[in-house]
């Protein structure tokens, strides 16, 4: 069935999201700050144009505070009944505060952040972790098949963001444990390659390590072998460790290797070369570097 769909945001991931969909056959009209251009997306001239008899909105934002701006322009026109769904990943409070204020308003509204990246936008593989009303996620359960190989109902609005927030903690933390030992492997003298078969069929398996290796030419091909040129990007990966921190602190849960992974990367980030690199590029900074 043809949808009519307004989408908001239409950056790295949100484009070909919206491509993805307009190519199953949806009228999809987008709007973004940027002047730009997507394959089958008609563009409107703000926010609330692309709202407009929609029966599903959805939005890629940076943030919580642009989510909340984009909410307060779009809510007053979509039609009673209609779908907020909010692919960005924000902080907790911001996507259970839009959530109020959108059933305030007889919407249904969904916070479904997402896994797989650009590369995983584009090709349609995307894993949506969505929270928010059953009824919404039924709706919207066809346009997650078309952008996302996997959609999971985590429960009431803010639960596809808490999920998010603590799978990418895990990420994190595994990646930089992963890039520590292979920096030790390499001042013990253990080739990477005999590290990577023991450790990818032993008990120190991760999704790092077996499916995202951060050593160039070992393992399955990563943006290791690409210079380092981000699949998830560096900033990215602080951005998401710093809303569970601050998710941490509200939920009064002690997370402290969270908090060291948080810390490593706003160094890597914003005191030396991480900017603009990918995530597993923590690998050649600790190759740099002594016990100090």
């Amino acid at each position: 069935m043809t949808m009519k769909i307004g989408f908001i945001g239409l950056g790295n991931m949100g484009a070909p999201m919206a491509t993805n969909l307009a190519r199953a056959g949806h009228d999809v009209t987008g709007f973004d700050m940027a002047e730009v251009a997507v394959e089958g997306v008609t563009m409107a001239p703000s926010a609330a144009e692309a709202a407009k008899g929609a029966a599903v909105v959805i939005t890629m934002l940076p943030n919580g505070a642009i989510l909340r701006k984009v909410a307060d322009q779009v809510i007053p026109v979509m039609n009673k009944g209609a779908v907020l769904l909010d692919c960005s990943t924000v902080d907790v409070t911001s996507a259970r505060d839009v959530a109020a204020q959108a059933q305030a308003a007889d919407l249904l509204a969904l916070d479904a952040p997402v896994s797989g990246g650009v590369g995983g936008a584009t090709a349609g593989t995307l894993t949506f972790m969505v929270g928010g009303d059953s009824a919404g996620f039924d709706i919207a359960r066809p346009l997650f098949d078309i952008m996302g190989q996997k959609a999971v109902h985590c429960g009431p609005s803010g639960n596809g963001q808490a999920a998010k927030i603590c799978n990418n903690m895990i990420l994190g933390v595994t990646m930089i444990a992963t890039c520590e030992a292979f920096a030790l492997a390499d001042k013990l003298g253990l080739d990477r390659q005999a590290m990577f078969d023991v450790v990818s069929t032993s008990s120190g398996y991760s999704w790092s390590m077996n499916a995202y290796c951060p050593a160039p030419g070992v393992g399955p091909k990563s943006p290791a072998d690409n210079d380092y040129k981000p699949g998830f990007a560096a900033d990215l990966m602080l951005k998401d460790l710093r809303l569970s921190q601050q998710a941490a602190e509200a939920a009064d849960a002690d997370t402290p290797m969270g908090r060291a992974a948080c810390d490593l990367y706003a160094r890597f980030v914003e005191q030396e070369d991480g900017a603009g690199r990918d995530f597993s590029a923590m690998l050649p900074r600790f190759e740099r570097r002594g016990r100090g």
